[in-house]
């Protein structure tokens, strides 16, 4: 922070052209590890306890309308993102989302409550849940500085969006932290599109709108201060 020697800041992290963003979702990271009971395949009736298997009826049971692919606008997930392992031992990394900071814990709980049920019904086994923070919603600082959204508004105004569109980010952007830093942040459009898939793209034109977005930017905070 001191290095950037500002009080507040902007990133360029966002996609439709004319958009604004003040508002991220709340992260937490989550691991999961199973623990079993390895013995040889041809003798582990009634002994073996394979990890892979509990971490597979865990993820079957992991709540529909809690995945990402069954939620959007404003509702949270619980998103398993890797599984690694053996009969003995195996991992499972979880990203945890919500615009409600508060409704984290929930999501936590939700893995921790089935895990619970997975290990009671295979006696001898044994689960960990780790959880850790990742970001928070910037809104929560940003509501607090409302020159730096209002200022961004004026800017696109002046760029020729007449309505600026301003949008909650289902992700997180730098922002996310810069702002808990003490660097009130929000984010500008780029034009960028088919985010972080295969086919990401942004036009020419787009990029060009918001550098003079930027400019006028500059020019607002210069007059208001």
């Amino acid at each position: 922070m001191n290095k950037l020697g500002a009080q507040y800041g902007y990133t360029l992290d966002g996609g439709d052209r004319g958009s604004l963003e003040d508002e991220t979702f709340s992260a937490d990271g989550a691991v999961l590890h199973f623990y079993g009971m390895m013995t040889h395949p041809g003798d582990a009736k009634g002994k073996m306890i394979n990890a892979l298997k509990l971490a597979g009826a865990l993820l079957a049971r992991l709540p529909q309308q809690l995945s990402p692919e069954h939620t959007a606008g404003k509702q949270g997930f619980v998103h398993p993102t890797s599984m690694n392992g053996n009969v003995e031992q195996c991992r499972i990394d979880f990203i945890l989302r919500d615009f409600d900071t508060t409704k984290l814990a929930h999501h936590a709980a939700v893995i921790r409550r089935i895990a619970e049920e997975v290990v009671q019904k295979n006696a001898g086994a044994r689960y960990r849940l780790e959880v850790q923070e990742q970001y928070r919603n910037m809104k929560e600082v940003l509501d607090k500085h409302p020159q730096v959204v209002a200022y961004a508004q004026e800017a696109l105004r002046r760029a020729g969006f007449a309505q600026p569109v301003m949008e909650s980010i289902r992700g997180g952007t730098d922002g996310s932290r810069l702002s808990f830093m003490g660097l009130p942040t929000a984010n500008l459009f780029t034009g960028m599109q088919a985010i972080h898939s295969r086919k990401e793209y942004i036009s020419v034109q787009d990029m060009n709108k918001a550098v003079e977005t930027i400019v006028h930017l500059l020019q607002v905070w210069e007059e208001r201060s």
